[in-house]
């Protein structure tokens, strides 16, 4: 197989809109400024596109230090510090997980708030904050950031490809919010891989990745349909899970990627 990385993306608030990049620093909990932001409740529960589908109109940019907002439609936009501009300390919850944050901005708190139609904060994840991932499925004492559970996603191009052969529209990759994307090979190949290397950077699949209502949300307007899991279902469904993609961890080794790097499997799971 010719494997080669053919894109990368960034999430920097968790729920998003993210953006591609030609190259990016990885760190055991993710790709560099990867979901390192989240927005939360009154009683600090995350927020996400599963109940609020309109967080997809909302584009983020990391312009120089400050973090950028824009609506895709209004055009309507913030722009506040990368660096916290509070010291107050919040205890959020993501999922089963409860670890420590730092409110990020009352000026986002605001506009936020006014823009969801309730109370809500922009919280960030400092470096002191040390969230697991699922011991049953790490390679080691692996963390990640405010992702659903792992920080790193890939997904081959010619599983989206076999995908969209198989949907009267096809969809874009950006339904699925990968951070890394591999051309190259067979379709749902990433299923099996488990020792992979990205340039330099070696990863690990761990398990594969669970799709849920949120793959049915337009990206750019926040419209909600029936596909991509009303297909999924009729030939990716094991158990009770529609499975798209593979949850990866960070080998430790390398520290920067790039479009175009070479991809090598060492080894498949369970081999």
């Amino acid at each position: 197989m010719n494997l080669h990385l053919s894109a990368i993306y960034i999430y920097p608030i968790k729920s998003l809109g993210g953006f591609s990049v030609d190259s990016a620093r990885v760190e055991e909990r993710g790709l560099q400024h990867d979901r390192r932001w989240m927005l939360v409740d009154a009683d600090n529960n995350f927020l996400t596109q599963r109940n609020h589908p309109q967080l997809a109109s909302l584009q983020v940019s990391l312009p120089g230090d400050e973090l950028v907002i824009t609506h895709k439609t209004t055009l309507d936009q913030i722009s506040i510090p990368q660096e916290p501009q509070t010291s107050e300390v919040l205890r959020v919850k993501v999922w089963s997980d409860t670890c420590r944050a730092v409110a990020a901005s009352p000026v986002a708190d605001a506009w936020f708030s006014g823009f969801l139609g309730q109370p809500c904060r922009l919280v960030y994840m400092p470096d002191t904050t040390k969230r697991r991932v699922d011991a049953r499925y790490a390679v080691a004492d692996n963390h990640t950031s405010f992702s659903d559970g792992y920080p790193f996603l890939l997904i081959g191009q010619a599983s989206l490809d076999d995908l969209n052969g198989r949907l009267a529209e096809p969809l874009p990759m950006n339904r699925f919010r990968p951070n890394l994307v591999v051309s190259g090979g067979e379709p749902y190949a990433e299923d099996n891989w488990h020792e992979l290397q990205v340039g330099e950077s070696t990863f690990f699949g761990v398990k594969a990745c669970s799709r849920c209502i949120m793959t049915t949300t337009d990206q750019k307007t926040g419209e909600t349909g029936r596909e991509p899991l009303k297909t999924l279902a009729a030939y990716r469904k094991r158990g009770n899970k529609i499975l798209f993609g593979q949850n990866m961890v960070f080998g430790r080794t390398g520290d920067r990627i790039s479009v175009g790097d070479g991809v090598r499997v060492h080894s498949l799971r369970g081999k």
